[in-house]
């Protein structure tokens, strides 16, 4: 009866440990909006710039690619789908796969003189620039949905990472991000369900 009672002790430790060093493995991030000083948090400010610092971390993240892509959404419907970039395709080999079980990158956003939705990733030694078409507005705000709604991430495929949005107009003429951005993860229909004329729907992926 002893040794029964051993074994059992023993297979649910197990059992705990197994369930652990699984959890450790899963894929985590944290991101910081946080400026280093703060002359530079009121420069980014009177710039109108978005300012996120993003970390990946998880045990199987080393050896593994990544890309992301961007979705524009226009009246509620995607008109495109495009890679903003794929570190397999970039033509330079010591940066097309994640070499540790950490990556960091910054993301900087803004509305440009032309109208247009500028954002820059940029990783530790290089960094990629895009623009996209946008509205006549001051008030788009760039969110990181997959915190600010509790997605799922994980590698091998798709997640949401940033929206890039309008506000959702209330009836009494107040404006709101929060209630877009916190609203769950049917991202791909806020269009018709806020009202929202435009916004970028930016996903990435581990493989």
């Amino acid at each position: 009866m002893k040794q029964l009672f051993l074994l059992a002790v023993a297979f649910i430790s197990f059992s705990s440990l197994t369930a652990q060093q699984n959890l450790n493995e899963k894929l985590t991030m944290t991101s910081d909006v946080s400026a280093e000083s703060r002359e530079l948090s009121d420069l980014l400010r009177f710039e109108g710039i978005d300012y996120y610092k993003i970390k990946f971390s998880g045990k199987d993240l080393a050896d593994k690619s990544y890309h992301i892509t961007v979705k524009e959404i226009w009246n509620g419907n995607v008109k495109s789908e495009k890679t903003v970039f794929k570190s397999s395709e970039m033509g330079l080999e010591r940066f097309e796969k994640v070499n540790d079980t950490v990556l960091k990158f910054k993301v900087l956003s803004k509305l440009t003189h032309e109208n247009k939705l500028k954002l820059s990733f940029m990783f530790n030694r290089f960094g990629v620039t895009k623009e996209y078409d946008a509205i006549d507005s001051n008030q788009y705000s760039l969110r990181n949905v997959a915190e600010e709604s509790n997605l799922d991430i994980g590698y091998n495929e798709k997640f949401y990472l940033f929206a890039y949005i309008l506000p959702y107009e209330r009836e009494d003429g107040s404006s709101s991000w929060c209630e877009v951005g916190t609203s769950g993860g049917d991202i791909e229909n806020w269009g018709k369900k806020f009202g929202i004329e435009h916004y970028l729907l930016f996903e990435m992926k581990f493989e």
